[in-house]
């Protein structure tokens, strides 16, 4: 299927993975480096999902700004490695093996970030899975959905659930859960992607009312991001059509673009108002930024989106 094959050899991009971007564009390489507000030193930070992806960004990124950064990841060789190596440049990071559907896991991975830092100031819900398909595809799609549903939702609430009494006890916290565009509204081919993101969406707002004054809640939202493993988990690539509708056709023309050097014609430079799809790095600042502010300030929602995407919600 040609738009299956699109659609992961894009999600599979290779683009550098450092906080200094080196975005390419047809023409030239532009290069980024981006400073932080200084609210992190000294903050402890929960990653799940931190071997791969935004997961691993977000853990770099925290640690080299002087937050102790606790990276877990049901990967337990990779999230090991990306200790070490943080270890080895000076930062303040230790490995967690976890498996977020375990709710005795997500209790232990709490423990282990009191044990190493005293507190638990910030945790982020990144570990994630996106097996797009259509009721149709539901044979071969059941267990992915149902893997889909333990770990982008009860993953969240184990996680949730493993750090509150802490935060509650300590007299202030962060949540912050990676939610998506497809939690806004059902469209066809993500129904139950949708509905995890939708469910992460509510629970958030519900713990935000619940918790003022006490623990800040920040749900992000970001489009389709290239360069992660969140698109090895599609089922059937032709399911994106409920989220680009009549964007279709020129998405898979973009698509050839965006892969091609030297044809991209903007689509690939962020100074470019037709940029068509962000970087993890990108998104990584912005899971950044919202952590690296004042206790007393809290951005409760955000959506990081290329300006020239063609995603329609």
């Amino acid at each position: 299927m040609a738009m299956e094959a699109t659609c992961i050899s894009l999600c599979s991009h290779n683009i550098p993975t450092s906080h200094t971007r080196r975005l390419p564009t047809s023409d030239t390489v532009i290069v980024m480096t981006v400073t932080g507000n200084g609210f992190l030193t000294g903050r402890s930070i929960i990653v799940t999902g931190a071997a791969s992806g935004f997961g691993r960004l977000v853990t770099k990124i925290a640690s080299e700004r002087g937050a102790k950064v606790l990276a877990a990841d049901i990967d337990a060789d990779g999230v090991a490695s990306l200790a070490a190596e943080l270890q080895a440049q000076g930062h303040s990071v230790h490995a967690c093996a976890v498996d977020v559907t375990d709710p005795a896991q997500t209790m232990a991975m709490a423990r282990s970030c009191i044990e190493h830092f005293g507190s638990i100031d910030v945790l982020v819900n990144n570990a994630g899975t996106m097996p797009l398909a259509f009721w149709a595809d539901h044979v071969i799609a059941a267990d992915a959905w149902s893997r889909c549903i333990d770990i982008n939702f009860k993953g969240v609430v184990n996680g949730i659930s493993a750090v509150h009494d802490q935060m509650i006890e300590q007299g202030r916290g962060q949540v912050v859960n990676i939610s998506s565009i497809y939690g806004n509204v059902p469209v066809a081919g993500s129904a139950i992607y949708t509905a995890t993101k939708a469910a992460v969406n509510v629970l958030s707002e519900s713990l935000r009312i619940e918790s003022q004054g006490r623990i800040k809640v920040t749900t992000v939202k970001p489009t389709g991001v290239i360069g992660t493993n969140l698109g090895a988990s599609i089922i059937n690539g032709d399911a994106m059509i409920g989220i680009l509708g009549q964007n279709m056709d020129s998405f898979r023309e973009n698509a050839a673009k965006f892969m091609t050097p030297g044809e991209s014609e903007g689509l690939t430079d962020p100074e470019n108002i037709r940029y068509w799809a962000i970087s993890p790095e990108e998104l990584a600042e912005q899971i950044i930024y919202v952590i690296d502010q004042p206790w007393g300030v809290s951005i409760s929602d955000i959506t990081v989106r290329a300006s020239g995407d063609q995603y329609l919600s």
